[in-house]
């Protein structure tokens, strides 16, 4: 798999460019639209860490500005039903902490803003999240070795996992949340913690 691209910018077409290494390889790297916007002049450097989507067809390179971004577009592409193409579009849309908050607020209708997704593919893809946020709430409990009132911890760190945050930083942050507050719920949880993992990126 090819996970990170980096050399010149050779050419720029309407979903993405061509990226021309130093070994004289061009690699085609489909983008969202803020990397589309954030592309610099023809020639000058630029560099992506990319996912590798293979189908029966063809063999294509998405590319992504940070490590955050790829994270979250294998979290979406991991949604049956979505598709790569689909998950650029969210990523288009949302950035990835715009889209933890949209799940956040279960606010599954802010997903009807992505082009070609309508009210019923938002709630599908939404109903997913949650169940993959579940799905991770056991291994989150070993993680924090357990001992929060109802499960506030496990199930806050096991959101923010899902939602593309390492594990570490994720923990950690979920146990300087509930040091401060200890009574809190999982909403106000992920709410803190996304906080204090927004400032410090």
């Amino acid at each position: 798999m090819i996970a990170y691209v980096e050399g010149r910018l050779a050419e720029v077409f309407d979903s993405g460019c061509i990226v021309a290494t130093d070994a004289g390889v061009g690699y085609e790297v489909a983008l969202c639209a803020p990397a589309l916007n954030a592309l610099p002049a023809r020639g000058e450097p630029v560099a992506f860490y990319t996912a590798t989507v293979v189908r029966e067809d063809a063999l294509e390179l998405f590319g992504f500005q940070t490590w955050d971004e790829r994270r979250v577009f294998l979290i979406l592409t991991s949604i049956s039903k979505v598709g790569a193409r689909t998950a650029m579009a969210v990523l288009s849309t949302f950035r990835p902490d715009d889209l933890r908050r949209v799940v956040l607020e279960d606010d599954y209708l802010a997903l009807t803003r992505v082009s070609g997704i309508g009210k019923k593919s938002a709630q599908h893809i939404f109903l997913e999240l949650k169940y993959k946020l579940e799905g991770k709430a056991a291994a989150a409990e070993n993680v924090l070795g357990g001992g929060a009132p109802g499960g506030v911890a496990a199930d806050a760190l096991a959101a923010l996992m899902n939602l593309g945050y390492a594990e570490e930083e994720a923990a950690k942050s979920i146990r300087g949340v509930l040091a401060a507050e200890p009574d809190i719920d999982v909403s106000g949880a992920l709410r803190m913690a996304l906080k204090q993992l927004g400032r410090s990126r």
